[in-house]
């Protein structure tokens, strides 16, 4: 099998392939995670703000975007889910072992 990696060459007569796991369960103590929603100065358009998450930030967007079938970006090390998930974001966060909790309205 053909190894698949990032690397076109290497002078490192030892070096071998690296595969990186990413833990994304809850290490140690994690605290509150929030979810919001917000419209304010994205033209009216709704979004589902994760404040608080610590861990792999890039991973853990890439997660939720799929369960939500959305699009999202992370800003200000908040993760931003276009469209109102709410419930379905609190339910996964929740099954991971996460603490979390509604804010604002």
């Amino acid at each position: 099998m053909k190894n698949k990696s990032n690397v076109v060459f290497s002078t490192n007569p030892d070096w071998q392939s690296e595969k990186k796991i990413v833990s994304l369960s809850p290490q140690g103590k994690q605290g509150n995670i929030y979810i919001l929603r917000d419209r304010k100065g994205r033209g009216g358009k709704t979004v589902t703000v994760v404040e608080g998450y610590n861990g792999d930030l890039k991973a853990m967007l890439k997660r939720m975007q799929k369960l939500c079938g959305s699009g999202g970006s992370i800003k200000k090390e908040n993760i931003e889910i276009q469209g109102d998930h709410r419930n379905k974001i609190s339910d996964f966060l929740s099954k991971e072992g996460y603490n979390v909790k509604f804010k604002g309205g």
